[in-house]
């Protein structure tokens, strides 16, 4: 199981990993939503070449990752596969599923 600060720790991890060449203009944000003792809300606001990250809700995101933390977890650091995890329900995508594809190239593996 992964702790909370592992957790919290992916959000910054994604950002570093960002690759703002491949987002081009894009601006979105991106909630996760994540179930469990772990979890929590955080977020990842893409805009003007940059990605910046923080925790809690925000209103009105392009999409919403929902999932277990600890699947997320392991979706993020490669022990899951992302499409087998969305197809088998253990990771949920609300909103804009062209930017739920992007993310595969917009951060960095």
């Amino acid at each position: 199981m992964a702790s909370a600060e592992d957790v919290k720790g992916l959000f910054p991890a994604m950002v570093d990993r960002f690759l703002p060449e491949k987002a081009g203009d894009m601006s979105a944000t991106i909630l996760f939503d994540l179930s469990g003792d772990n979890g929590g809300y955080f977020w990842i606001k893409i805009a003007d070449g940059a990605a910046t990250t923080g925790a809690g809700e925000v209103s009105d995101p392009a999409m919403t990752v929902k999932a277990s933390a600890d699947d997320w977890f392991a979706v993020a650091t490669g022990q899951l596969n992302a499409m087998q995890a969305f197809m088998t329900g253990k990771l949920k995508i609300l909103g804009d599923m062209g930017l739920a594809m992007k993310m595969q190239t917009i951060f960095a593996q």
